[in-house]
């Protein structure tokens, strides 16, 4: 029975073994190992066959508890670590899904002996025969990938592209001859249309561009036009303090008018009225000017897209006219890759002439209503200046004909003063009659009573209640009745000397009082509304 040194290749997960070579002789050999390509997942394990001549000719594959001391990894490999083939150090095969057993059996691994089936012809076990490394290039060059017949399929491929190329090159120089024709011819016709509209864009450009600068030379002629009616209405509203200075100073004075002269008279009523009116007047000269700046800011408005407009135009009109000199032979020319891509325009023909007429349009309804703001303007300055002047006089009448009533009320005054003071002094020598009669009454009192005293130290039944006690007692009697009479008429007249006093007083009061009324309505009203601070009438914008 012949022996046979195998080294058998495991792949996992599959059923079948494979042999790789063969040997008669009995002398072990060096038995290359199995070469995968370069990449593929390394599960191949290299092992011996069995020691030939030993004591138990029918070993099988260790057991799995041997299995570990049966192995040795080979560290060798002239590859990185990563590359290396071994049993331990393989980053991409898990031991915990790969395992190495020893397995009997039951028929040989290989077949290729006579007798198959010959125990001498299975592995029985597993030998620690080192099996040096192989480089990676020695073992590709071990597989063929081509055969004779890819090599002919090759080379008739090649000859049938060969004549296929040339057959389209051929064809494509004379396509090639005709379109260069063809595109020269179409090129010029293109240069030639382009500029010929070119021509004419700059026509409608010249057109426009002059309406444009047309209109905003009238712009500005309204706009200074309108400026100068704001400046006069400006001016005039201005002037519209001092009158209402004026009338608020006269509110001013005739408040510090004293007691009962500080009321609510005709020329107070009219004074309010005035300030009434000069307000309103203002505000409606401000409500105008503000009106007026805000047509004015219409007016800039349009004016600046006019004159943006016509800018505009003549860039475009300086780009089209290069334009339209630029020739093949012309300098500055360049290549601009992409730029037909590029699509900046904004408008057509159709909305680029309305846009200019639509600016031309707003101009005319703003300049149209500038003049009629610098009509309203005239307006307002006439009706205010007029009502003021009237109002202004009104005030005028209303105070000279409250100076006259003062002054009647003051000589009222005077007249009823000196019969007061006639009358003060007639009572005050009433008062001193009065008082010399109480006085006079005063001796015949103590007499009586110091009777009485006397006669109260007469000793025992003396103190008789005789007639003359019974006289002296009424006589005190008379006497106290008589000087309370006295004292009560004195306590009348001095009461009526003190109505008198007042009366006096008031009247004294109200004289001063009418004479700080005509003093500020004659000398400090009438003396600042001599004459109208302002222009009645406002000439004609």
């Amino acid at each position: 029975m012949e022996n046979n040194l195998l080294t058998a290749f495991f792949v996992p997960n599959s059923t079948f073994t494979r042999q790789l070579y063969r040997y008669k002789d009995e002398v072990p050999l060096y038995i290359p190992p199995k070469m995968e390509y370069l990449g593929h997942t390394q599960t191949a394990t290299y092992m011996t066959g069995p020691r030939l001549g030993g004591s138990n000719p029918q070993t099988f594959l260790p057991s799995i508890s041997t299995m570990q001391s049966s192995y040795k990894s080979y560290d060798t490999y002239p590859a990185p670590s990563p590359l290396r083939r071994s049993l331990t150090t393989l980053p991409w095969r898990p031991s915990t899904y790969y395992q190495t057993a020893r397995v009997n059996p039951s028929s040989a691994l290989t077949r290729s002996v006579p007798e198959p089936f010959s125990a001498k012809n299975q592995l029985s076990d597993l030998d620690n025969v080192k099996v040096p490394p192989v480089f990676a290039a020695a073992r590709n060059a071990l597989y063929t990938r081509y055969t004779p017949n890819d090599w002919m399929t090759s080379n008739q491929g090649n000859y049938l592209a060969s004549d296929r190329v040339r057959s389209l090159a051929e064809r494509l120089r004379l396509d090639t001859v005709r379109l260069c024709r063809e595109t020269d011819d179409k090129t010029k016709r293109t240069q030639s249309d382009v500029g010929k509209r070119l021509g004419e864009r700059l026509g409608d450009i010249q057109f426009w561009k002059t309406e444009v600068q047309h209109e905003t030379d009238n712009m500005i002629t309204e706009i200074n036009a309108l400026q100068e009616a704001k400046r006069v209405l400006e001016k005039s509203l201005a002037e519209t303090e001092n009158p209402l200075h004026i009338s608020q100073e006269c509110l001013y004075h005739r408040e510090k008018r004293q007691a009962i002269d500080l009321v609510h008279d005709n020329p107070e009523r009219e004074l309010i009225k005035e300030v009434d009116i000069i307000k309103r007047c203002q505000e409606k000269m401000r409500n105008t000017i503000e009106r007026a700046n805000v047509q004015l800011g219409l007016n800039r408005a349009a004016q600046h897209d006019l004159e943006r407009d016509s800018s505009d135009k003549f860039n475009a009109q300086n780009l089209d006219e290069q334009c339209f000199g630029m020739r093949n032979q012309s300098r500055g020319i360049a290549f601009h890759n992409g730029v037909q891509r590029i699509d900046r325009t904004v408008s057509v023909p159709e909305s680029w002439a309305k846009f200019s007429n639509d600016n031309i349009q707003r101009s005319q309804s703003e300049r149209a209503a500038s003049k009629q703001m610098r009509n309203e303007i005239e307006s307002v300055l006439n009706s205010c200046a007029n009502e003021m002047w009237q109002e202004w006089n009104s005030v005028n009448v209303a105070l000279n004909q409250r100076i006259q009533e003062t002054t009647d009320a003051r000589n009222r005054l005077q007249t009823h003063l000196s019969k007061v003071l006639q009358e003060i002094f007639d009572m005050e020598k009433n008062i001193e009659l009065l008082k010399k009669a109480i006085q006079d009454k005063q001796a015949p009192m103590q007499v009586a009573q110091t009777r009485l005293d006397t006669r109260i130290r007469r000793p025992n039944v003396e103190l008789c209640r005789d007639p003359v006690q019974h006289r002296l007692v009424e006589e005190v009697g008379e006497i106290s009745e008589t000087v309370e009479s006295l004292q009560a008429k004195l306590r009348m007249a001095e009461n009526s000397l003190q109505e008198l006093l007042r009366t006096k007083a008031s009247l004294e009061q109200d004289l001063s009082i009418k004479n700080n009324s005509l003093f500020i309505d004659r000398e400090k009203c009438l003396g600042m509304r001599k004459t109208f601070p302002m222009s009645p009438r406002v000439v004609s914008v």
